[in-house]
Formats: structure tokens, sequence, C-alpha cells
């Protein structure tokens, strides 16, 4: 076995690595850019080596600084985690001349199924059933386009060496083939280095269903079950889980058998995954094979006690697996929520800053990968800590999120209470829109395909109305808060020795334009709480200043994040953001005469809706544009947005250009 293995990768995938190696007694290697000098992989691992400054392209993907890396520290082994260096053959070929150990598949499986072009051709060969498309390489938006007429619309625009949603996107029409092949193509170009593109058929109502497998060298290999990604939004997943509540079993039989063909039929080894659409009625497609551990590995190892990582370790030290097909059981459900800094809000439009607080919700002590599970667990796989930077240069993501239970709806139950429970300021951030997902009757009825996001939220995400009996529990809990929260005000100002007499009995709770009247009896073990005619209990040990309160209602734990604000609180519940005002009756008419202020108008402005940088603007002064033009496209963390106006107007002034760095809302043009 390795003595010492080297993590060629950052953030929560190294951290992951880093604690099955050590667990298995195995010495590691951290690297770092610039940016990440102070990250948290850098703090758990027994070494570190600076490997250049904060772009991924002048950093952890220059083979030859990974390479330095190795040489100065001994490392036997390099464990690639995903993305950057993970399905690179070249440098799987850099680490043979080496000597060193790929914890990964041969660099000719790589090869193979790295090429999206060639991996369908090798699929097909061996009897996978795959997607209508052209697997031949396209030259130019005109040769895209009469490709397209020919399969016939929707299509979907892919980079061949692509992977995370980078360079792919759907065409509904020929202006979007022409728009969509160029961004598509650029964004190949910056993330991988390779702009070639190929284009597919796109199969409406789909499910992404993928399928989990481990080979070793001695030619055995397993199918894990498979995940169920559907919910996406930029072909980038945001909810996994596993089980799919789709499959049944002949279906996930005849999807793992065709996965280790293809795995076989390119002398695979290793964990790798093997995607698939399926449509509604379980007809499924390959999509690409993925040569590297999959983002969502965790709900695999929850359901099956199989610890993904060390298994890719054992494999690149000449064993062979310790299982075999007929060992491998499904137990249970898990469910993984990719926690990312970007606004729900705004597009899910990428937030970048400091993490000013990050209180994740207190992982299952008694669990570790590699062993199934008995109760509920909760895990956190992150890569930050509070305090930490959440930088431009990189994927947006924070933490993944997951949760397991014995059964579905108790697994997405949990899911829910952790969101609660999850505390990040500082960034913008998607909790309030994962915190939607689990409440949403289609996904926990699980009736859900990869258009679940732009079918549900059409107008874009805009937050989450709450049942009237949740809003009856917070008002109580909320009340019976600011309670003590006048106590503990008139005890600190000294006006009155006896706080009976300060602080009163009625409030009127006041959020998301409606008022809860309520009347409260406290006694010493918390209070009964009046509202609307119906009395609860409630009792808690919160007191003022935390951040969360964990709050019994009838006898119901309920988690709220608070912040106080001017006469009550900020509460953020279920996807919930709420504004509460508690005040006495008499202040609550007399604050309902108050004047609203209205909000600034910027409908004749084009802001930025996210820190990035400027690749162009379309537009000059003068120029009468259209709604739905593109105006400007801005790039963010390895991601191009466009711009486009949202009627017709004439452009009165033109404040940035190609190369700007711009901040949230910085006006990039005028109108008049």
């Amino acid at each position: 076995m390795f003595k010492k293995i080297l993590i060629a990768n950052r953030g929560e995938i190294a951290c992951r690595v880093i604690k099955t190696a050590r667990r298995m007694g195995i010495a590691t290697v951290a690297v770092y850019s610039d940016a990440d000098r102070n990250a948290l992989h850098v703090a758990m691992a027994d070494e570190a080596v600076h490997v250049g400054p904060p772009p991924a392209n002048q950093s952890y993907i220059v083979i030859d600084r990974i390479m330095d890396a190795i040489r100065q520290t001994g490392a036997e082994a390099v464990h690639p985690g995903y993305g950057f260096l993970s399905e690179n053959p070249k440098f799987a070929e850099a680490l043979e001349v080496e000597g060193v150990a790929f914890i990964g598949p041969p660099k000719g499986a790589i090869e193979a199924m790295g090429d999206k072009i060639t991996s369908k051709k090798i699929a097909a060969e061996a009897g996978v059933s795959t997607v209508p498309g052209h697997m031949g390489l396209i030259a130019d938006a005109d040769e895209a386009l009469r490709i397209s007429e020919e399969i016939g619309f929707p299509v979907m625009l892919k980079a061949s060496a692509g992977g995370g949603g980078k360079g792919m996107r759907i065409a509904w029409s020929a202006d979007e083939v022409r728009e969509g092949f160029q961004a598509s193509k650029n964004e190949a170009a910056s993330s991988f280095g390779d702009d070639r593109m190929f284009i597919e058929k796109f199969v409406t109502q789909p499910r992404h269903i993928e399928i989990q497998v481990l080979c070793d060298r001695h030619g055995n290999g397993v199918y894990l079950g498979e995940r169920e990604c559907s919910i996406q939004r930029r072909n980038q997943k945001v909810v996994e889980e596993a089980p799919s509540p789709f499959l049944d079993a002949a279906t996930r039989k005849a999807m793992g058998e065709q996965s280790l063909s293809l795995a076989q039929a390119v002398g695979y080894s290793s964990a790798g995954t093997v995607e698939f659409i399926v449509d509604g009625d379980r007809n499924f497609y390959f999509l690409e094979m993925n040569t590297r551990l999959q983002v969502e590995h965790p709900v695999t190892e929850l359901i099956t006690g199989v610890d993904l990582v060390e298994h890719m370790i054992r494999v690149a030290a000449g064993e062979e697996l310790s299982i075999r097909q007929e060992d491998v059981q499904l137990n249970g459900w898990a469910i993984e929520s990719r926690l990312y800094a970007e606004d729900p809000y705004r597009g899910f439009l990428p937030s970048i800053g400091r993490l000013t607080r990050y209180r994740p919700p207190a992982e299952t002590e008694e669990y570790r990968p590699g062993v199934v599970p008995s109760e509920s667990v909760i895990r956190n796989d992150t890569g930050v800590f509070e305090g930490g930077e959440i930088s431009m240069f990189y994927d947006p993501m924070i933490a993944k999120l997951c949760t397991w239970a014995p059964e579905r709806l108790a697994a997405i139950d949990a899911m829910s209470d952790a969101l609660d429970r999850f505390e990040v300021e500082g960034i913008g951030h998607n909790l309030p829109f994962l915190s939607a997902v689990m409440a949403h009757p289609k996904f926990r009825a699980g009736e859900m395909t990869t258009a679940f996001i732009a079918e549900e939220y059409p107008d874009g995400f805009e937050g989450v109305d709450l049942p009237d009996e949740t809003m009856e529990r917070i008002a109580a809990a909320a009340a019976a808060m600011h309670r003590v929260a006048e106590i503990r005000r008139t005890r600190v100002s000294g006006r009155m020795d006896n706080h009976e007499r300060v602080v009163g009995d009625d409030w009127a709770v006041t959020m998301a334009s409606r008022r809860f009247d309520t009347r409260i009896r406290a006694d010493r073990g918390g209070a009964t709480v009046e509202v609307g005619g119906r009395e609860m209990r409630v009792e808690s040990l919160w007191t003022p200043g935390d951040s969360l309160a964990l709050v019994h209602v009838d006898g119901r734990e309920i988690a709220l994040k608070v912040d106080k604000q001017t006469q009550g609180f900020r509460i953020r519940h279920g996807g919930a953001d709420l504004r509460l005002h508690i005040r006495t009756p008499r202040q609550a008419e007399l604050a309902g005469r108050m004047i609203e202020k209205v909000p600034p108008d910027t409908s004749k402005l084009l802001l930025c809706p996210m820190p990035g940088l400027v690749v162009r603007v379309d537009v000059a002064k003068g120029d009468v544009v259209e709604e739905g033009q593109a105006l400007a496209v801005v790039e963010a963390m390895k991601m191009e947005n466009i711009l486009r106006a949202e009627r017709r107007g004439t452009v009165s002034k033109v404040n940035a250009g190609a190369g700007d760095s711009l901040a949230v809302d910085d006006v990039i043009l005028e109108f008049e």
C-alpha cells in the first residue's frame, strides 16, 4: 500500500480524499494556488506545495507544476479528485513516465471515454443504447445549424471534452444554435483547452440517471446501483439521490450490466460513472462516461457502505476488489444537496466574498464512509470555513450536504431540517432554493425531470410561501422569543426591578404582509401562546444573540435562523426569508399608517448581476435594441453569461467594456 499520496485538487473533494487516506494510515500532500494559501485542504494535509497564481490554467491544471510537487514530496500516487486534471490522459501519461501511480483508470480508458464522440461510438459497439446525434467534429456555426436542422430541434450543443455543465447549451431554434455554438466553444476552450463540439438530439421530459461502476485490474467489476440527478440548472446538478425513485429492478439491472459492458470494452479500472438519459417509459440512452470520482458519490456510499475513495486507492495499488456483484445491497435512501455560492433570486448567478458565518449542522458522529448506517445520518463534505473566501477563480460549490434514512421521505425530511440548521452569511447562496425543492410536491413524489427548475420556476426563484400552519407556529415562536429579548433589555437598562410591569403579554407579529395577534402566558418552563384563537405551547433554550433557535412548538421542533432587526427579527425557515415586526397592538396600528419606501427605478439600466469580467459588449451608444437581444457577455466562475434586453430601447451610454472587472449592480449600459 502507498505511504504517501498527493491530491491534485482543491476544496471539498481534496478534503474528502484526505479523510479516507488518513483513516488508511496514508500521508497526504496538498497543492494550492495563491488564492488557496489558507484553504481548508491545505490545513488538513500532512504537507502542502504551492503551485502558482489563482487561475487554474496557471496552477492546478499545469501538469509540470503538479509533477514538480510530486518530486518535491516523494508522493507515490496521485488522486486527481474531479475536474482539473482528473480526465486528462496527458497527466496520466506523465505520472506513468515518472513511475507514480494514478488513482484512476488507465490512460486509454480516459482517452476513449473523455472524448464524447469516440465514447458514443464505443458505447454503440458495446451494445449500449445511445442518443441520436452527429458524432463528427463540427467546423463552425453554419455546419452546426445544418446538422441541427437534420436532427431536428431541440438539440444539445456539447463540448467534446466537457463536463460539469461547461460548454453545453440547448438550442430550440436556428438563432440559438448560431449564438450558443460560439459561446459553448469559448467556454470549452477556457475550461478544458479543447473547443471541439458535437451535437445530439435533446430528449424532452428526460430524467438524468447514472450508474456507479467499480473495476479492478484483474477483470473484476461491479455496479453499485444508480443515482438520480434530475434537479439541474444550466445543465449542472443541484440535488441528487440514491437510489432513483423512478427505476424498477429490471431497468436497474439492464443499465448496470450495460455500464459494466462499456467499462470492460475500454479496459476500465477504478471508480467511474456511466450517465444515461431516461424517458418516461424507462427507455435509457447513453450520455457519457465520467472516468473519475463524481461529485455526488457520497449518496452511493451511504446506501451501499462502499468507500469509493478507499477502493480507488486499493485498485491503484494493484489489489483485487473485495466485493462481488452479489455483495452489493442497496440500503435505505440518501439525498445530496449541493450548496453553491450563487444567488437563486438572481437566476443562480455566482456570488463571491467572505463567509462571515459558516456553521453547518452537526454531522452524525458514529458515521464514517464505508459503513452502512442503521439510523438517520447527516454528512457534510466541505472545503471551506467561517472567515474564508469564496473565490471568483473556481467552482462556486461550498459544500455537499447529505442525509440518509431508511425511507425516501424520511431522508427528505431530514434534509429539510438540516438545511434549516445550516447557517451561511456573507455571500449569496442557494440554501432557500434547496429547502424549496425538499418541500415541493413533485420532488417529494419523485415526479421530476431535468426540466424541473424551468417548469416549476419559469420566472425564476422568488422565495417560498409557507403554509398557514407553519406561519402561525413561527409567529408563536417569534412572539415568545421577543418577550425574552424584551425582558433582557429592560433588565440591562435598569428601568425597573419588576420586569412584568414593563413587558406585556399582547403582541402583533407582522410578516409577509400578514398580521398575527398573539397573547403570551409565560411560566418557568416556557410559554403558552395564543395565535388566532389557537393555543400553542412554546419551549426553547434560545437566548438573545443566538443566530439559530431550536424551538419546540406543540412538541414539534423547528429550526429558525434568527437575526435581530428593529422591532423584531429576520427569520429564515423552510426556504422563506421573513422580516418580522413585533409590536404592541397600538404600535402595529400606527405602523400600518406609515408610507412605504419606494425602491429606485432601475428599468433603464443594464446592471451586472454578479461579480465578473466583461467578455464583450455587443451594442454601442445610439443603438436600438429589441427584447431578448444580447447586450453583453460577463464571465464568472468559468461560465459565460449572456445579458439580454428586457424590452425595446435605445442605448444612451456605455459604461463598461471588454476586460473590465465589475461588482454586483455595476451599471454596464444606460437607456433613454
